[in-house]
């Protein structure tokens, strides 16, 4: 338990950033969702869509420290590819 004012102080801080961080991975991962299951269904424009919002989503995470910039770019990467190949099957 803490004991000081300044360490009472950071426990509170923390708790707060804890709650932005779980829900900005909430609403990336909410995004992910969305792509896989346009793919699913094969739709090629809606996917594109979806990845368009599930890319800035990530690397705005990326950029607040959420996630490491590795895991978002091979996301973002490993997605671009399947929608790409929904896209030219059709």
């Amino acid at each position: 338990m803490a004991n000081t004012k300044s360490a009472k102080k950071a426990i509170r801080v923390i708790e707060g950033r804890t709650a932005v961080n779980k829900a900005r991975r909430t609403r990336m991962r909410s995004t992910w969702r969305t792509v896989e299951e346009a793919i699913a269904s094969g739709d090629a424009k809606t996917a594109a869509d979806a990845l368009r919002a599930a890319e800035s989503e990530t690397m705005r995470a990326v950029t607040k420290g959420v996630v490491h910039k590795n895991l978002g770019s091979r996301k973002v990467s490993r997605l671009s590819k399947r929608v790409a190949a929904l896209s030219n099957s059709k």
